[in-house]
């Protein structure tokens, strides 16, 4: 363990650490794993990474846990997703046992920045795939690199597990219907960059989109997905923009096994004032509680919340998955991968 780190302190930002691993796809084929103690890359000028956005990334944890043990969470689902953008973008697929043997083997390499259970914070690991060979025309590359750095973090939102407010933005999308939403390209958080300052400068947490076809149903809370709780059902959107969240997934199958409904549809922007609660949830946060979100547009505001806290579902199901990440809970449903 690195003492030298204050682990109660960590900010979800980048801290160096000691290693990366990456691997080459060149002549139609993955090579060997290679360790590399480097922070840079040296690529082409002309690498369609850099011109035509031929970019994708994910991200995990890596958990040190109550038993001294390490877990990672759903790194075969980080997987799949990684080829589903690779087909969406035209990218060599990484195959899932590949991907696996370099997560595990970044973790054990840098077994000294897992934080300790006590603090709270993880090793966020960040798989990377960009198009190295040189094009200048609008082509896909024929040399890939991908690679694996990890850095340990600490809470996403710096209040922890409390609520947050929202404002519905209208002037920005983050994708178009049947673009690259469904997939994790640099391109999709690129667009969102301008709205999520707006709603920082008018003093809100994230912002908060609508379709961007007919702004009138919920998409997506800033980077996250979105879900809302009411009559015992919790219910998230159905889009061709949005992110699949295997978070959200992952809390979709622990609320069934709560015993709630789960609805996967379409959700008015009008339905917000019937939810009990709602959260925005992902890998940095897991699941950020929602208080109220403004429509300032519409001059409407939602308060979800009516005290400021946390629901008692949206507790439920944090501690939940918490509790699986960290061993504390049986991993029934076979999501943990443990670090030997």
């Amino acid at each position: 363990m690195n003492k030298e780190i204050d682990w109660s302190n960590l900010s979800f930002g980048y801290i160096p650490t000691d290693y990366n691993v990456r691997c080459y796809y060149r002549d139609g084929k993955w090579g060997e794993i290679e360790v590399s103690s480097s922070e840079t890359i040296n690529i082409h000028m002309a690498a369609t990474a850099l011109h035509y956005g031929q970019e994708a990334f994910e991200g995990l944890k890596a958990f040190g846990c109550p038993d001294g043990k390490v877990r990672v969470f759903r790194l075969e689902e980080n997987a799949a997703r990684l080829q589903s953008t690779c087909r969406g973008i035209l990218m060599p697929e990484l195959p899932t046992e590949l991907f696996a043997e370099m997560v595990k083997k970044v973790v054990k390499l840098n077994a000294r920045f897992v934080p300790p259970y006590e603090s709270g914070a993880a090793l966020y690991l960040r798989p990377l795939l960009i198009g190295t060979g040189a094009q200048v025309g609008v082509r896909p590359a024929d040399e890939y690199m991908f690679m694996i750095f990890v850095t340990p973090v600490g809470p996403y939102f710096k209040g922890g597990f409390n609520t947050t407010n929202y404002v519905v933005v209208r002037e920005y999308d983050r994708a178009a219907p049947f673009g690259t939403g469904t997939f994790k390209v640099g391109g999709n958080y690129a667009a969102s960059l301008r709205a999520n300052k707006l709603a920082h400068d008018l003093g809100y947490s994230c912002e908060f989109y609508l379709d961007a076809k007919e702004k009138k149903y919920i998409d997506e809370c800033g980077a996250a997905n979105f879900f809302g709780i009411k009559n015992n059902t919790y219910v998230t959107p159905k889009s061709s923009s949005i992110l699949p969240s295997i978070t959200n997934k992952s809390l979709q199958q622990l609320a069934k096994d709560l015993g709630l409904n789960v609805e996967c549809r379409q959700i008015p922007v009008e339905e917000l004032a019937e939810f009990e609660e709602a959260g925005a949830c992902g890998t940095a946060a897991v699941i950020s509680p929602i208080g109220r979100i403004d429509d300032l547009d519409m001059k409407q505001s939602y308060v979800i919340s009516k005290d400021g806290k946390p629901g008692p579902i949206s507790q439920q199901l944090y501690t939940k998955l918490r509790n699986i990440q960290y061993g504390i809970e049986p991993d029934t449903h076979g999501w943990v991968t443990v670090i030997e």
